[in-house]
């Protein structure tokens, strides 16, 4: 009888828990982080109720069923009543699915509009670098025979291609609020992985493929940018940040870079 008991309180606890949203995410900084919270706690309620309800029958049977000395006996079951949750069970986990999809094809299916601004970002063990294109609006070639590190030319933009002379290089990424961004998303060695908890975003970069991936943040902030993929001894150090900027300040950020070119 204790254990049935312990079963109602340990549901009641977790339950409350989850409602008081203690430990939760973030607050979202797009539309598609409102869109993805919205489908989550829709999942979790759904999920809730129904471990709510698992959990006191699992206690009522406990009690109910408790060994009283009697004779144990044995049930065949009802294939119906089997038939009947398995049915509702697999109905209710591709419901949830399809509500999902639209969400995360908007992401990964959508092309991001023509006006997006585009942004390479390269990952390397361990450490993040960002380029935009200067006031012509074109990226330089690069040459993987001029990377530089130590002398701030991580992407390898060639000397000799005008284009690339007023290219923007940055190890942090800023971006105007309210604005499309469109990120060509590149890795010199391993794996990488761009996560930003407040977008509700992340994405696997691999060696050797060009990866778009677009996103709009709404709200003014600066979040954390680390990496979320195991890449080596030193993968605890490669973060940066997101600046979410007014379009005025990020316009007169961009213009202090290309002053120092």
């Amino acid at each position: 009888m204790l254990l049935g008991v312990i079963v109602w309180i340990l549901t009641v606890v977790i339950c409350y828990f989850f409602l008081g949203h203690y430990w939760w995410f973030p607050p979202p900084i797009s539309e598609h982080g409102q869109a993805y919270d919205a489908q989550f706690n829709a999942t979790l309620w759904v999920t809730g109720v129904i471990f709510f309800l698992a959990q006191i029958a699992l206690g009522y049977v406990i009690i109910r069923f408790r060994d009283k000395g009697g004779t144990a006996k044995y049930s065949h079951g009802n294939n119906m009543m089997e038939a009947l949750w398995t049915s509702a069970t697999a109905l209710l986990f591709i419901g949830l699915v399809l509500a999902g999809t639209r969400i995360w094809a908007a992401v990964h299916f959508a092309e991001a509009p023509a006006d997006a601004l585009r942004i390479e970002v390269l990952g390397k063990q361990f450490a993040w670098s960002f380029r935009y294109p200067g006031p012509d609006g074109k990226f330089g070639r690069t040459d993987i025979k001029q990377i530089n590190d130590q002398g701030g030319n991580s992407f390898g933009i060639d000397e000799k291609d005008p284009a690339g002379k007023d290219d923007i290089t940055s190890a942090s990424i800023k971006v105007p609020a309210g604005k499309p961004i469109l990120l060509i998303l590149k890795s010199r060695d391993v794996i990488h992985n761009f996560f930003v908890r407040e977008l509700r975003l992340k994405q696997d970069i691999v060696p050797g493929m060009e990866i778009p991936f677009h996103f709009q943040a709404d709200k003014i902030g600066v979040y954390e940018v680390p990496c979320s993929e195991l890449c080596g001894l030193g993968h605890h150090q490669m973060r940066t940040t997101l600046e979410v900027m007014s379009e005025a300040n990020f316009e007169k950020w961009k213009q202090e870079q290309a002053a120092q070119k």
